[in-house]
């Protein structure tokens, strides 16, 4: 097999193939007399089938088949021993003016790129610590406590105020004209807690039992519901029924009821710090990861694959759809997503993909069987039966695959972080859990 490999642009290249026409030929009658051996035909017996009428039948197919393995054959064989590392499918064309008894083809395709890079001394990042405080142990209780609260009716001369569950019928207009979604009965909701719009929970908020009331509310431009945002709409509201919410005391049994082990106030706020620390650890390590990525790959020069970047674009848009059709939008998988909504966090990811893989090459930072090990079983102690997740992880490759990315990516961090410029922040633990 003749090879030759053209430069075109940046990473793209051309190898032009040839493959001699007998190989082909004797593999499809090969492949042919296979077929005959297994085809059942109306009117002849296993076996029996006359090879022109399984040519017939089968032969486009099977030269079909026969070409792309062999075209691909050849195309690894080229890439290999001419050292390219492809990225992407190849885009492969028959090619006219073969030599005799040859069949000639050209293949198109990227490899991927060689990254320089820079002083990894250079590099500032900003490393975030956290502790877990008292006030946010005490948070923690007050929202398991909410999430074990019972609801008693208020009297008929009870004004609903923040806390309440409250049941209310109402009925929206714009411009005099109902619409969609602007109706319900027996509607239940948590007053003060912004599971309704401000304007609507201010209206409510007051109110008594089987009290109506008409007000307007400005819909924000920005609403989830297309057909409303930005306009105006005039409610009637009915309050039916107000029940005031019964948090449980903070006390032994509420520790019981958790399932601490050791069932005690005590016992109940040490369970909260463990976890909290534990969540704590890992939300600074994803947070000092990505400053330490980002770092790296601003001092990392390098082209983008075309196809890397299409094929991660196709898996964020694929990605997109799937979360659209989970919300119950209508013919989601039809969706018309641009690919401009994406190409900038895809074009992110490969080049965050590609910077990492040449630093972990480079300075072997691969993942050991220790540390994916070590990485699981704390994972797994958070749990009621640690063994049990431990065994989860093992028994199934992906998740491994899974465990081990985040392993060598901590590597990566580690790594950088021993070279870089690096100033400590202390950031507080509501900022780090997003709730600021």
């Amino acid at each position: 097999m003749a090879v030759t490999v053209e430069t075109l642009e940046k990473l793209e290249r051309k190898i032009t193939l040839t493959l001699p026409v007998d190989v082909i030929a004797k593999e499809v009658d090969l492949r042919l007399k296979r077929v005959a051996r297994q085809v059942k035909i109306d009117g002849f017996r296993p076996g029996k089938v006359p090879m022109n009428i399984v040519a017939q039948r089968y032969g486009y197919s099977t030269h079909y088949e026969v070409m792309n393995d062999k075209v691909g054959e050849a195309f690894a064989s080229a890439t290999n021993e001419a050292k390219l590392r492809v990225a992407g499918q190849p885009r492969i064309s028959e090619k006219d003016g073969a030599p005799e008894g040859q069949m000639a083809f050209e293949a198109v395709f990227e490899v991927y790129p060689e990254v320089k890079m820079g002083d990894l001394a250079s590099i500032q990042v900003e490393k975030a610590s956290a502790d877990v405080t008292d006030a946010a142990i005490d948070k923690t209780i007050e929202i398991l406590r909410k999430q074990r609260r019972t609801f008693a009716q208020r009297g008929l001369s009870g004004a609903a105020e923040d806390n309440d569950r409250v049941t209310i019928d109402f009925e929206g207009k714009i411009d005099g004209e109902p619409f969609q979604g602007g109706k319900a009965e027996d509607f239940q909701f948590l007053l003060g807690e912004g599971q309704m719009l401000k304007e609507f929970e201010d209206a409510v908020r007051g109110m008594k039992s089987g009290e109506s009331k008409t007000f307007p509310l400005n819909f924000p431009a920005d609403y989830h519901g297309k057909d409303v945002a930005g306009k105006q709409a005039d409610f009637l509201v009915t309050l039916k029924k107000v029940e005031a919410a019964h948090l449980p005391e903070v006390s032994d049994e509420l520790a019981k009821s958790l399932g601490v082990a050791d069932a005690s106030v005590t016992g109940l706020r040490a369970d909260i710090k463990n976890n909290l620390q534990r969540e704590v650890k890992f939300r600074l390590l994803g947070r000092n990861k990505q400053a330490a990525l980002d770092g790296l790959v601003g001092v990392a020069e390098l082209d983008l694959p075309k196809a890397s970047v299409q094929a991660e674009l196709d898996r964020m848009i694929e990605g997109a759809r799937a979360d659209l059709k989970a919300r119950g939008i209508k013919d989601a998988d039809k969706a018309p997503i641009p690919d401009d909504v994406f190409r900038p966090q895809a074009e992110k990811r490969v080049r965050m993909g590609l910077v990492v893989a040449e630093l972990v090459r480079s300075h072997e930072l691969h993942a050991t069987a220790e540390q994916i090990k070590a990485h699981i079983e704390e994972l797994a102690s958070s749990y009621e039966k640690p063994a049990d997740v431990v065994k989860w992880y093992y028994s199934d490759m992906s998740r491994l695959g899974e465990v081990e990315a985040i392993v060598i990516e901590n590597n990566v961090t580690d790594f950088i972080l021993s070279k870089a410029k690096v100033t400590d922040k202390a950031v507080s633990f509501d900022e780090l859990m997003g709730q600021s």
